[in-house]
């Protein structure tokens, strides 16, 4: 078994955890604070705390509640992610619903966990945002690809050969380091690459990039 991701920046899986109740936020802070490898370097209780510690501690990973004293925490993703270079946001929900995560994929999150998933599921998810990847709860998945499918874009027409042999990849669920192998390019290209597509069809992420190029036929 391959080893798990960690930040490529850190070596520490740096998280921010925003929750207002105690009992969640000490359970779930004990269990990431006891990974290998990861850190709950500070615990918010609202979303104005959570745009402060996020300046404040720099983390790779905000694991964000989404009812918070100050309102509904995907209105924060964007916040939060011009807060601090590089910082990626997992939202939790007691009620994940196909709307919800369209949402948190409009928003540039990463990611949407039921609160009911078992701890060690978080830690995974915590390690594959941290790694890049998008992370959402069973299910939900072809739900978000409907609702961004059928929004109207204009994209791909000044994809790059290389960007569009990128498309198929990414529909593929690989990470940005198995897309610079199958391409037999640096990790860095491969990246570039990525970015550029993100860029060019008006994605967010990855996921909405690919649910725009189904859209537009890009897939074939």
């Amino acid at each position: 078994m391959p080893p798990l991701p960690t930040s490529p920046v850190h070596g520490t899986i740096r998280v921010l955890l925003v929750e207002d109740h105690d009992m969640v936020a000490e359970a779930i802070g004990l269990a990431l604070d006891r990974a290998a490898g990861m850190e709950v370097v500070a615990r918010s209780r609202s979303i104005a705390s959570a745009l402060a510690d996020t300046r404040r501690c720099r983390p790779d990973v905000v694991v964000l509640d989404r009812r918070l004293p100050d309102g509904d925490g995907i209105t924060a993703i964007g916040r939060l992610e011009a807060a601090a270079d590089g910082v990626r946001v997992l939202v939790l929900t007691g009620d994940a619903t196909a709307a919800a995560a369209t949402q948190v994929v409009e928003a540039g999150g990463a990611g949407l966990l039921l609160k009911s998933a078992r701890l060690d599921e978080l830690e995974a998810a915590v390690r594959q945002v941290a790694a890049g990847e998008v992370v959402f709860a069973q299910g939900l998945l072809g739900g978000v690809l409907d609702r961004l499918t059928g929004r109207v874009r204009s994209a791909g027409a000044t994809l790059t050969p290389r960007e569009r042999e990128t498309l198929p990849l990414l529909a593929e669920g690989l990470s940005t380091a198995e897309i610079g192998e199958r391409l037999n390019v640096a990790h860095n290209t491969a990246r570039n690459h990525v970015q550029r597509v993100l860029e060019k069809l008006g994605a967010r992420s990855k996921l909405e990039a690919v649910a725009i190029a189904r859209r537009e036929g890009l897939l074939g």
